[in-house]
């Protein structure tokens, strides 16, 4: 059985305050994919509906940054704030499936997520824009999300482009994978017992 009260109650919120953004996350992890993303960037409080709805996962993220420089900190640092929160949640990781992984179209874009909840982070990002900006938004800002999240949240995760021909599309279509990798990944397996999923003793 789950040893931690985290392991039975995964809603946990995590504040992050620096001299370039002051960032407080709640999640939980056995939401219905609510989601409220205050971030003063709207495309990317777009992705972050989008990472909400298809996880399953009540993300309610509000962020001030200084946005007049640009939108690099507050994107890069709501990913770490989100990847501690996704640490705390999942607790000792008894019972959960801890892998994912999904293959999702979108339009002209094909993308595919595949992730391990292993503690071991670790980006292989395989994914090319076509621009470099959707409206005012840096798509490179893309990929330093999921470096943040993947970093602090110890995710072994890799995104490949297989098609795509808009970077809207590519951008949401890969927020939409990781998503639905993220959910099948956190998820308790009937089947564990409780048990950790990892012949190691330890995630």
């Amino acid at each position: 059985m789950p040893d931690t009260t985290t392991d039975t109650a995964r809603r946990v919120t995590v504040s992050r305050k620096t001299a370039e953004t002051d960032i407080t996350v709640t999640i939980d992890l056995d939401g219905r994919g609510r989601s409220s993303s205050r971030t003063g960037v709207g495309f990317f409080d777009h992705m972050i509906d989008q990472l909400a709805r298809h996880s399953l996962i009540d993300i309610d993220l509000k962020a001030t940054g200084d946005l007049h420089i640009d939108d690099h900190h507050t994107v890069e640092d709501c990913g770490i704030a989100l990847g501690q929160a996704l640490t705390k949640a999942l607790g000792t990781k008894r019972g959960i499936r801890r892998y994912g992984s999904f293959h999702l179209a979108m339009d002209d874009a094909l993308i595919r997520a595949a992730l391990d909840l292993s503690g071991r982070p670790f980006l292989v990002w395989n994914v090319d824009f076509p621009t470099d900006k959707i409206g005012s938004f840096d798509t490179e800002l893309v990929r330093e999300f999921f470096q943040a999240l993947s970093t602090h949240g110890g995710i072994t995760l890799h995104v490949d482009r297989l098609h795509g021909l808009n970077s809207h599309h590519i951008a949401e279509a890969s927020f939409k994978a990781v998503a639905r990798a993220l959910r099948e990944a956190v998820e308790p397996d009937p089947r564990m017992g409780g048990e950790l999923p990892s012949t190691k003793g330890a995630l």
